[in-house]
């Protein structure tokens, strides 16, 4: 009988009629490791792949948000790389041209000027630093050309900070000029709501100086009026034929001698009311703000007088007001305007120093070097330094809203500087601000 010898080294064992090697144990092991580190490599990929499409959606939302940006801005926007080809437009400059996005991707933008622009090569403006709007025409896509339009030049560069093309935006002309009439005729109409402002505040003046005169006018007349009633009835009394007795005692009655000796007085008193009536209605013929009638010569001290004046008649919380100015300082200019001057400073000096206890303001007047200087000091808080280079600024207020336009230092500045002179601000060392009127002196 045959002997059959086992091949497997003598180390292998078995185990329930099943073989077990040591050899096929590792190579089990190893395929079960192998399986693992698939699995591993498997489950990267998954989770890759998972925050590519987070990423790609993320860029996705990016891009529409850009998009959107984009094709809200109304400019025009054009990006071009250095060979002057369109890579990207706006939806402000498709509708502007009629042209299709598609049909400007990677296309020369000289080929897009119109003939009297087309010598504008873009090289020639990426290499200028000059910068600033040039006015181009571009050709529409039915071959027309489109409005000027004021169009800026900007270099756009990459992310190592290396020029990679331009970025071109702008407005149609027509548009900006229409913008700016309409900014000018806002200004103007403020500007006018400023004058009216201070003709309000001037006419509160007035009638508190007429109310004086006036008052004292009616007064005077109505006591002419019972002064009249008892000489009339003394008069009469005598006309009738009365004796010697009833005329000495209706003279007693009526009070006669004291009537007579009173009249010169009253007709005196209503004749210097009527007459300051006069001199407050030629100040403000005087004072009008039509500057219609060319720049006279005039002593800025009656101005001045009268602004301070009228102003401080409705002094609203009682500061003391003290004017010192020269015997006369001459200027030539618009009376008118200079007055408004004088009461927006005041006007801006009786705010700061409202509800103040010792509230005082300080105008003085004098010639120097060839200038007319008037300055008016307050007592009042100040003005902070962070704001001490705005208050001249126009629509800059720290009033509340509806208490300020915020342009009667701007008009007052730009008086002042249409008068040759100038208007400067500082602080007191002692508390409280200081507001320059410097004027050329008139011969």
């Amino acid at each position: 009988m045959a002997t059959y010898t086992d091949p497997r080294p003598s180390s292998a064992y078995d185990f329930a009629g099943g073989v077990e090697t040591e050899a096929g144990s590792a190579q089990e092991t190893a395929w079960i490791e192998v399986i693992r580190k698939m699995e591993e490599v498997y489950s990267d990929l998954i989770q890759y792949e998972v925050e590519l499409e987070e990423k790609n959606t993320a860029l996705e939302e990016a891009q529409r948000f850009i998009n959107s940006v984009l094709s809200a801005v109304s400019d025009i926007l054009i990006v071009c790389d250095q060979r002057g080809h369109i890579q990207q437009v706006n939806l402000a400059f498709l509708q502007l041209t009629g042209f299709a996005e598609i049909d400007l991707f990677d296309r020369a933008l000289d080929e897009l000027l119109s003939d009297d622009t087309h010598k504008l090569r873009l090289c020639s403006w990426i290499d200028s630093k000059a910068g600033g709007d040039r006015e181009i025409r571009f050709r529409s896509a039915e071959g027309g050309l489109t409005d000027m339009v004021a169009l800026n030049c900007a270099t756009r560069l990459d992310h190592r900070g290396l020029p990679a093309g331009i970025v071109l935006t702008g407005r149609p002309v027509g548009e900006l000029r229409r913008a700016y009439e309409a900014l000018k005729q806002a200004q103007a109409q403020l500007v006018q709501q400023e004058k009216m402002a201070s003709l309000g505040r001037l006419i509160a003046g007035v009638a508190h100086e007429l109310n004086n005169p006036i008052s004292f006018v009616y007064g005077n007349v109505h006591a002419l009026s019972k002064y009249s009633d008892r000489i009339r009835a003394y008069l009469g009394a005598i006309h009738d034929g009365c004796d010697e007795t009833k005329r000495e005692a209706l003279r007693r009655t009526l009070r006669i001698d004291e009537t007579l000796s009173d009249l010169p007085a009253l007709i005196d008193g209503t004749a210097e009311g009527a007459q300051r009536v006069a001199d407050i209605v030629r100040s403000l013929k005087r004072l009008s703000f039509s500057s219609s009638g060319g720049p006279e010569i005039f002593d800025l001290t009656e101005v001045v007088s009268k602004a301070v004046q009228w102003s401080a008649s409705g002094n609203r919380g009682g500061a003391a007001v003290g004017v010192e100015l020269g015997d006369a300082l001459p200027v030539r200019g618009n009376a008118g305007q200079l007055h408004q001057v004088i009461v927006n400073l005041m006007e801006n000096a009786l705010d700061a120093v409202a509800g103040r206890a010792g509230a005082h303001i300080a105008i003085s007047g004098a010639v120097s070097g060839g200038e007319v200087i008037v300055t008016v000091e307050d007592n009042g808080p100040g003005i902070p330094g962070e704001i001490m280079t705005k208050v001249f600024d126009p629509f800059f207020t720290t009033k509340p809203v509806g208490k300020g336009t915020g342009l009667g230092l701007w008009i007052s500045y730009g008086i002042a500087r249409d008068h040759g002179g100038s208007l400067d601000v500082a602080n007191r060392q002692s508390g409280g601000s200081r507001f320059t009127l410097r004027l050329p002196a008139a011969s």
